[in-house]
């Protein structure tokens, strides 16, 4: 018999139910334990769980509702889908209690969350990371083909972002943002440059300066310790359209998803539109392409969730540390909090910490 990645999941809101309905069509994955401060959602989530033929599930609600379920022997990982600033504590208590952890973005709120993240990691032995489905994006993959065959040449510059016309969003999002004073959300953008800019492989970001508009429209500018820079944005309160950039500059090429896709390869290719997503797709390595056509047959809302839900399954079963490290996770949620630090500043430079504590290098 195939072993099975027992998953105990905490928050049942938005997310939490769209995280149990891809969970479905994800082999060797189990929902065994969720937890929610709402009778209605963990009903309403028990409803879903059995109709996908799963009856014995161990449901936690009242003031220890999430604590018992990183407590239950039942439970490999714990899969943590509630709001941002509960984010840190409860990924601690989980791997305090033997549990591997995955963390929906960011991470983490602030520089002290994330080095006590790193740090229980490490002290436990536990496996954690993030969600960033966002390097699972099929166009970002088949760049990082691209990239990985030298076809980019040298990258000099990267650009990514989160724009999102949220106006009439009214739920606890909306309040996070209009309280902070730097990108508070900025993960989407930045974990697919840091993986194209091979960030804790041979570079590391080493400080930023940020400014924000009235509106909260962030522009957050990244030096790396190799001199290449990276672009992030920001903007949930303004008309544009849905953009994430992924935007990428090298001394023999250029590539852009948003707002059309663009390939520009020097003396050989010029694309854009459905032609460059083709070509890029056409990228692929035999295990995305694998990955992609098995989403298409089954169905699936969105590929770039379902390629990382399979990998982090299959990454914790082969016992194999997942994707997204607990250094990535960490670095890219700290931006978080040193965005603001910036702006508050007057766009002063301010330094990013080395979470590897040198072994980028």
């Amino acid at each position: 018999m195939e072993q099975k990645l027992r998953i105990g999941l905490i928050g049942l809101g938005q997310r939490g139910m769209a995280t149990l309905r891809r969970y479905a069509v994800v082999d060797n994955a189990e929902i065994t334990a969720i937890a929610d401060l709402s009778a209605d959602n963990t009903e309403r989530a028990l409803v879903t769980l059995k109709q996908q033929g799963h009856d014995s599930i161990s449901v936690y609600q009242g003031e220890s509702r999430w604590r018992n379920l990183c407590k239950d022997e039942n439970v490999d990982l714990v899969y943590i889908c509630t709001d941002w600033a509960s984010h840190a504590r409860m990924a601690i208590f989980a791997m305090n209690n033997g549990k591997d952890v995955a963390i929906e973005v960011p991470a983490a709120m602030t520089v002290d969350e994330c080095w006590a993240l790193v740090d229980t990691t490490e002290q436990t032995g536990r496996r954690c990371t993030m969600l960033e489905n966002c390097c699972y994006d099929t166009f970002h993959l088949g760049i990082m083909e691209m990239k990985r065959k030298g076809m980019f040449g040298d990258i000099c510059h990267c650009e990514g972002a989160y724009i999102h016309d949220l106006r009439s969003d009214n739920g606890w999002v909306s309040y996070t943002v209009a309280d902070h004073a730097g990108n508070p959300y900025p993960t989407h953008g930045l974990g697919p440059a840091c993986q194209l800019l091979d960030i804790h492989h041979g570079d590391r970001l080493e400080s930023l300066v940020s400014m924000s508009a009235p509106n909260k429209v962030n522009n957050t500018l990244i030096k790396t310790a190799l001199g290449r820079t990276i672009l992030i944005q920001f903007d949930e309160r303004t008309p544009r359209p849905y953009s994430r950039l992924q935007t990428l500059c090298g001394t023999k090429g250029y590539a852009q998803k948003y707002p059309l896709p663009t390939i520009q390869i020097d003396g050989q290719t010029t694309l854009s539109g459905a032609e460059a997503e083709a070509y890029v797709h056409n990228q692929h390595n035999d295990n995305t392409r694998a990955l992609v056509k098995r989403g298409n047959e089954l169905g699936v809302e969105n590929l770039m969730n379902y390629i990382m839900d399979y990998r982090l399954v299959h990454n914790l079963i082969k016992g194999k540390q997942p994707d997204i490290s607990i250094y990535d996770a960490a670095l890219w949620s700290c931006i978080t909090e040193l965005s603001a630090r910036s702006v508050i500043l007057g766009s002063k430079p301010v330094d990013i910490p080395d979470f590897t504590c040198g072994r980028w290098k």
